[in-house]
């Protein structure tokens, strides 16, 4: 090649490079959009009519070497009120927001969320599942947000290095998109397409967007240092550590963490739990949640799954991890592996593989977990398969199977699952499901089983009304009523139950869902502990909930429920209530307070072997604290909650071997609860996924024998102190 068409060819490349750059500043230049796909026909998916959105709105696709580029123009008069609320990442508040949900592989497996507030909030998150959001993950993307007299506009940068994505074909990669605009006064949420989350398939129902294939790389490292003083014990301790992000190529992700310290910036929600089921947490550090997507395998009780990364940590501190992501033609794989330090630390392995076909997607995950202090290998295969053979069908299993070596035994056994749902026309749906999990089918080793020995079947019919009347304070209703039954694998019905609930949306952008169970008499098999088996009464238990967004200064939620149980049956009742307010002091700085009690007059605790006390327990949760976006790089959060719980013994009972209760007069006592967690966050946004965190907590737990009331054990809790701490944080992320 000449030198004159060297010059001549880089001329081009740059003219070319200079059309298709885009500056995200929030300003739409039509010169900068030239080229990109024109969206206009955003339709109302909630309410879900499909009607045209009430208010005009524009969005543009572009792809470009930097990123996706998504560009929003909202048209917003005068005579609809806008939000001016400032939120914190990751914010779940009712104000005007747009949103862009990508699935860069087009298979209907994994998709990532984007939102923008009209006034510069972000959050975002995954989507597993077809319509499972976990807002746990935080991305690099850039946004902007300008606003005048007419509306609001909104550009997004989502680069190519966001996720690992297959090649593509002839120089073209096949995205699917979802476009979304939510009016915060009124909760209308208006899309292309028209799909929604409130139906079986909302991924596999994105519209395909062919674009330029562009190839980007990455290579980040995040070292950061931590120090804590613990106020209580009078030491202090000095952490270390660092995070690998590389992307070569779109087939290939690695990320790595050396001795990690997660710190004390995240604080959970308190939880009181007496009962033989495990609580549920899941998990917002930062290594597993980066692009942990692709080894969700879930079923459909009650968050069970086989990768719980919770697990990891749990038994010793984590001296090094390390995740692969990547593809293989239509195939994507992904590769876990995890060590804790110390004599109780285990080792955990995970292989995940994933074939995506045009109307279906078939997956299979193999886990290892090593436990040298308990001799125990943990070893579980996971095979799970989606098909959707129509527009109407989606038609999920899961098949799983585990085999557990502990002291030169070995035990096995399998569990499956079948879920299908059918879209009929106006507004009904059918669901079906059915489970199966062996006696001996163990997965807590590395994922979550809420319990095994289960035989499931329910079947559940909904309806959708969207046609009301435009004086009907709702916008929508969706009634579902379900029946199902339930048996161990011993043949014991556990119990027959029958749901009817409604979940209505309000034209005023308020929320209500009200539920009611009714439950037949069945036998409870982990009431006591492996140590026989309860017969239970019949009971029934509602459930009401409101949320009001904010309207003026103020934002309420309102729940009620009321119940029967225990031994007692349908013979006592309880009840529970709870209310919280939050005021806006400003857009940017609010405060909230409320609390919900719990009245239960035949509450069962197992004591031990057989031995069950029934109380009469009056529970308080308090909760307060406030929210403060000093600026878009700075916030604080205060967050205080108390649990305070009086449990007075009125009879005690053991089992016979039927499961009949008999009165004993063995020696039961009353005892009382109380816990209380503190928190005061400063955190700073350095640059990008970098951080300065000021954190100081403080809390404590405390069972003892006797109670003094509700109102002792709250002042109390507050005078807790089993830690203090404060801890500093500062985190760098170099991109190279």
């Amino acid at each position: 090649m000449t030198l004159s068409r060297l010059a001549c060819a880089l001329a081009l490349a740059l003219s070319c490079s200079a059309v298709h750059a885009v500056e995200i500043d929030g300003r739409i230049d039509p010169s900068e959009w030239q080229g990109a796909r024109h969206v206009t026909d955003f339709r109302k998916t909630q309410p879900l009519t499909g009607e045209p959105g009430s208010l005009p709105t524009e969005a543009w696709i572009l792809a470009t070497p930097d990123g996706l580029a998504i560009a929003f123009h909202a048209t917003h008069p005068a005579s609809v009120p806008r939000t001016r609320q400032k939120v914190q990442r990751d914010f779940d508040a009712q104000v005007d927001r747009v949103n862009a949900f990508i699935d860069f592989d087009g298979d209907g497996r994994t998709g990532y969320a984007f939102t923008v507030s009209s006034t510069g909030g972000i959050a975002d998150e995954i989507i597993t599942n077809e319509n499972q959001f976990s807002s746990d993950w935080d991305g690099q993307w850039r946004h902007a947000v300008s606003e005048d007299e007419q509306g609001w506009s909104v550009e997004l940068l989502i680069p190519w290095h966001t996720a690992p994505m297959r090649d593509g074909t002839d120089g073209q990669r096949t995205l699917k998109v979802f476009l979304a605009r939510v009016i915060g006064a009124t909760g209308e949420r208006m899309a292309w397409p028209q799909a929604s989350f409130e139906r079986a398939r909302f991924l596999s129902d994105f519209a395909p967007v062919t674009v330029p294939r562009h190839d980007q790389s990455l290579l980040a490292i995040t070292p950061f240092v931590s120090g804590l003083y613990d106020n209580v014990r009078g030491g202090g301790d000095l952490n270390a550590g660092a995070d690998l992000f590389w992307k070569p190529n779109g087939r290939f992700q690695l990320t790595a963490t050396l001795k990690p310290d997660f710190g004390q910036v995240e604080a959970d929600d308190l939880v009181v739990n007496f009962s033989a089921t495990e609580t549920f947490i899941s998990d917002k550090r930062p290594f597993f949640t980066e692009n942990q997507g692709i080894f969700e395998l879930t079923t459909p009780s009650d968050d069970s799954q086989q990768l719980y990364t919770r697990r990891v940590g749990s038994t010793g501190d984590i001296t090094a991890a390390v995740k692969l992501n990547g593809s293989l033609g239509k195939a994507n794989y992904g590769l876990f592996s995890a060590d804790e330090d110390g004599a109780t630390g285990r080792s955990y392995h995970a292989l995940r593989l994933v074939r995506d076909f045009e109307r279906q997607n078939l997956g299979a995950m193999l886990t290892r977990v090593d436990d040298p202090w308990r001799d125990r290998e943990a070893t579980v295969l996971g095979v799970d398969h989606n098909w959707r053979p129509t527009a109407r069908w989606n038609v999920r299993t899961r098949l799983l199977g585990s085999r557990i070596a502990q002291a030169g035994t070995d035990t096995d056994d399998i569990g499956a699952t079948l879920w299908a749902d059918y879209e009929m026309d106006d507004g009904w749906r059918q669901q079906w499901i059915a489970m199966h999990f062996g006696n001996d089918l163990q997965l807590n080793d590395f994922g979550y089983l809420s319990r095994n020995s289960t035989n499931y079947l329910h079947w559940e019919v909904r309806k959708r009304f969207t046609g009301l009347p435009e004086g009907s304070r709702y916008s929508s209703k969706d009634w579902r009523w379900r029946v199902s039954s339930s048996h161990n694998n011993h043949g014991d019905k556990l119990n027959d139950q029958f749901r009817m609930s409604r979940e209505g949306q309000l034209r005023n952008g308020s929320y209500e869902y009200a539920q009611i169970n009714v439950n037949s008499a069945g036998l409870n098999d982990t009431l006591l502990r492996g140590n026989g088996v309860a017969r239970m009464p019949a009971n029934f238990n509602t459930y009401f909930e409101y949320e009001r967004p904010r309207k003026g200064n103020w934002a309420h939620e309102t729940e009620l429920e009321a119940f029967t149980g225990g031994l007692a049956g349908n013979r006592k009742a309880g009840a529970g209530v709870g209310y919280t307010a939050t005021y806006f002091v400003s857009d940017a700085f609010s405060v909230y307070a409320g609390g919900y009690a719990i009245y239960s007059p035949d509450w069962l605790v197992w004591q031990r072997e057989d031995l069950v006390g029934g109380f009469t327990r009056r529970q308080v949760d308090l909760n307060a604290g406030l929210d403060w976006v000093i600026d878009p790089r700075h916030e604080l959060r205060v967050k205080m909650q108390t649990i305070a719980l009086d449990a007075r013994v009125h009879d005690a009972w053991r089992f016979d071997p039927r499961g009949h209760a008999v009165t004993t007069t063995e020696a039961v006592d009353d005892f009382s609860v109380r816990n209380l967690g503190f928190q005061i966050r400063y955190r700073y946004e350095l640059a990008p996924l970098s951080y300065l965190y000021v954190v100081y907590a403080r809390g404590g737990y405390e069972q003892r024998t006797g109670t003094e009331g509700v109102d002792g054990l709250l002042q109390d809790s507050l005078r807790l102190r089993d830690d203090e701490q404060l801890v500093v944080k500062l985190s760098y992320r170099f991109e190279i």
